[in-house]
């Protein structure tokens, strides 16, 4: 062999050398090197990580009646390429009376070989999904969804909100308690084959369910509540309204109702989405002639007046370059503090503001809660505003003194007049007595006092000048035949947009409690614009009265007066 031939050789050994290298080299990269990646990528082809959803807590009132619950409900599934051409005019007409279809419409959408079409029917109830579950055709299914519902319908339906298709709570108890209630989904991980279906379990965590909410509402009073309210929007033609009842010596809420309201097993089916708010909470307004009273406290606990302090005062008076009038423009001449209140006198209480002075005002009206929210555990509270008192003039100085240039929320007026029936203390409001957790665990809710606002004794004396409110002034058509009321009602203009107020528009309230000296229930009732009247003693009173009475009776409470 000669040279030439003999470096052919040696070129193709070395090509075969070069070759063998790069190929052991790659050989040795696949198997060694990337062995923990291209193992993990062949897992993955064959592991399958499924969901599994908790069941969301229940929602019970304050008598054990469930208000909030869990449906199973399930969607009819048929895969078309899994039946075979000569089983689907069976299926179909197999389906037809439960899905409420033609057979021929139904063999239509299933004779060809996709995947996946639209379920065939959403919503069906376990009996028609277990039903249809024992027939065992091949390519058709069901498919389990729990489904939020709500069995007492449109009760307390602002108090609880809903939860929308992605599973969230919003608004009222399952807006605020989402996290609480929804609980932590489980998953399932397990081989599958290349089409997604399990057929080994390798291991779960399981699912923890949603913690439970007992609330302080009874189902009873809510409903006489609703009712009330309902009758009373009707009657005196207002555009809405809302009721808040609590007891006065813990602060926990026993109802609130609000109209116009809505089922939350149809929440889609809502055109105004403003139904949703819980106005009682959401809704701050001018609270008017409801506010005196508290104003009347922080200038007896100053002793500034008391109860039987006299003045005489005219039918008008100009602060800065505004005429305030009394409500019917008439002098009420020499009135006590308490007749100050009976007959609900602005200009009165413009002198009362003056006794005052703005700083004290102010610190009071804070102390009582306004210009910050509540602390209700409901989503979507209001804080109302109460504008710095560095900003007052003398005028938003005087009209405040009767509830006007301040913005309250019902909840806000009602916890502010409670103290006048407690003794002076401001409570934390609360509408849910415990949670049970699914361990086991309660977290109870305590009673709790924000802060004491004004004295026993200020408040004591209060409450008796709110008794003569409703035994000879404007709260009249709130007594009840045998009881001691203390109350006060509240005619307040609507104001424009940007400045003045509405000369035709008025929202009407009434806030009280009874018996006056041992209190077992207070409650607010808002009536905004109702047109067939123009007072709250034509409007809120009289429908406080009627709720009144009803309590009187449903929880046992025993005359306090002699009858007449």
């Amino acid at each position: 062999m000669n040279d030439f031939g003999l470096k052919r050789i040696r070129i193709l050994l070395g090509f075969f050398v070069v070759c063998t290298a790069v190929l052991g080299w790659r050989l040795f990269d696949k198997q060694v090197t990337m062995h923990v990646a291209y193992a993990a990528q062949a897992q993955n082809q064959y592991s399958i990580k499924k969901s599994v959803p908790a069941e969301r807590g229940k929602i019970y009132s304050s008598d054990s009646m469930l208000l909030a619950a869990n449906s199973r409900l399930y969607d009819l599934m048929v895969i078309p390429n899994y039946i075979k051409s000569t089983d689907q005019m069976n299926v179909a007409q197999t389906l037809a009376p439960y899905v409420g279809q033609s057979a021929s419409d139904i063999f239509n959408l299933i004779n060809n070989d996709k995947y996946y079409i639209p379920p065939l029917k959403r919503k069906m109830t376990e009996q028609e999904g277990h039903k249809i579950a024992d027939l065992k055709l091949k390519g058709v299914s069901v498919i389990a969804e729990s489904v939020r519902s709500y069995p007492q319908g449109q009760l307390a339906s602002q108090v609880l909100g809903f939860v929308d298709t992605s599973g969230n709570g919003k608004y009222g108890l399952e807006g605020y308690f989402n996290d609480d209630l929804k609980g932590v989904g489980g998953q399932i991980f397990g081989s599958g084959d290349t089409q997604g279906r399990m057929f080994d379990v390798n291991s779960q965590v399981e699912a923890q369910n949603g913690a439970d909410l007992y609330l302080t509402i009874d189902s009873n009073i809510q409903y006489q509540a609703e009712q009330v309210l309902y009758e009373a929007v009707q009657k005196y033609q207002s555009d809405n309204g809302s009721i808040i009842i609590c007891d006065p010596n813990t602060g926990a809420i026993l109802a609130m109702a609000n109209f116009p309201t809505y089922d939350p097993n149809d929440y889609n089916k809502v055109d105004d989405q403003s139904v949703f708010n819980n106005i009682a909470v959401n809704n701050a307004w001018e609270p008017g002639s409801v506010f005196k009273p508290l104003i009347m406290a922080a200038a007896i606990d100053q002793g500034k007046v008391q109860p039987d302090t006299k003045n005489t005062f005219a039918e008008s008076v100009k602060v800065d370059r505004y005429t305030i009038e009394t409500s019917t423009k008439k002098a009420y001449g020499e009135e006590t503090m308490t007749q100050v209140l009976e007959n609900s006198d602005n200009v009165a209480m413009v002198w009362i503001s003056g006794l005052l002075g703005r700083d004290s005002m102010y610190q009071y009206i804070k102390n009582f809660g306004f210009g910050r929210k509540a602390g209700i555990e409901l989503d979507t509270e209001a804080a109302g505003n109460v504008a710095n008192v560095k900003n007052w003039s003398n005028s938003q100085t005087a009209t405040m003194a009767f509830g006007q240039g301040v913005t309250a929320t019902p909840l806000q007026v009602l916890m502010a007049t409670v103290a006048m029936a407690n003794g002076g203390k401001l409570l934390q409001p609360y509408i849910v007595s415990k949670i049970v957790r699914p361990d086991g665990k309660i977290d109870q809710t305590q009673p709790k006092v924000i802060t004491q606002v004004v004295r026993q004794d200020t408040a004591q004396k209060v409450d008796q000048m709110m008794v003569a409110v409703v035994d000879n002034g404007h709260g009249r058509p709130a007594r009840v035949t045998g009881y001691s009321i203390a109350g006060k009602t509240g005619t307040a203009q609507v104001p424009k947009p940007g400045s003045g107020y509405y000369e035709d528009r008025f929202n009407g309230s009434f806030v009280g409690f009874a018996p006056a000296q041992n209190p077992k229930f207070a409650m607010i009732i808002r009536m905004d614009n109702p047109k067939a009247v123009a007072w709250a003693e034509d409007s809120a009173a009289p429908a406080f009265g009627e709720m009144s009475k009803w309590l009187f009776n449903y929880m046992g409470i025993a005359p306090d007066r002699k009858q007449p």
